[in-house]
């Protein structure tokens, strides 16, 4: 039988960092783990639209630092860093209120280099033209074309599932592009996961975007 693995669990270790960086045992655990996850899913819910790449978390015992990557910086930074300001209060405020840490918070908001090689922009930018009501199939097209200009992207896989068109059955269409070596652990693939919600019901959205294998000496690649 075969099984699913997420691509990014897959290589933990190998070629990709964890996205929450601190060490604790005990109680601490529970307790950092819990936040991390309930502030990850309220910033992915609060900041929709601005094309967040990753957020990623690291602790101390007095400081938590919130790194978020976007390829909409400016959208979210503001005029002399008003909306930057705004969002470390709501942050601050939504941490208060769920009782979930304490100690000093930190945000940094950085740019996502090649947007467009980045599946979980990719992804957010088909849930955003399908939530415009574009036709899915030209939507497909367009993305899969956006995304295999970039010269670092050597194969992408797009799939989309759900009541495709408004049509009374649920089904599955897929674009692809390259290859996806989903085996090889030394190859970069980059996975993604999103919902673009319409009148008629959610579809789901999942994209693979591969580029390249990266070993640990650079002579090699070579």
């Amino acid at each position: 039988m075969t099984h699913n693995v997420h691509p990014y669990a897959h290589r933990l270790g190998i070629i990709r960092d964890w996205k929450s960086r601190w060490f604790s045992s005990g109680e601490k655990y529970k307790e950092f783990l819990r936040a991390d996850v309930l502030l990850r899913e309220y910033l992915m819910k609060r900041l929709r639209g601005f094309y967040i790449a990753s957020i990623e978390m690291e602790r101390s015992n007095e400081v938590l630092k919130i790194i978020i990557k976007t390829a909409r910086p400016g959208m979210i930074i503001g005029r002399q860093g008003e909306g930057s300001q705004r969002l470390k209060k709501e942050i601050d405020k939504f941490i208060t209120k769920s009782n979930i840490s304490k100690g000093e918070t930190k945000l940094e908001i950085e740019e996502a280099r090649f947007p467009e090689s980045n599946a979980a922009v990719v992804s957010q930018m088909i849930a955003e033209a399908l939530e415009k009501r574009l036709p899915f199939r030209r939507v497909l097209k367009q993305t899969l074309d956006k995304v295999s200009v970039n010269k670092q992207v050597k194969g992408v896989r797009i799939a989309l599932a759900g009541r495709l068109g408004g049509a009374e059955m649920s089904r599955k269409e897929e674009a692809k592009w390259g290859m996806i070596p989903l085996q090889t652990f030394r190859a970069d693939v980059d996975f993604a996961r999103e919902r673009a919600i319409l009148p008629y019901g959610t579809l789901g959205i999942k994209v693979w975007i591969y580029k390249g294998e990266i070993f640990a000496d650079q002579d090699q690649r070579k």
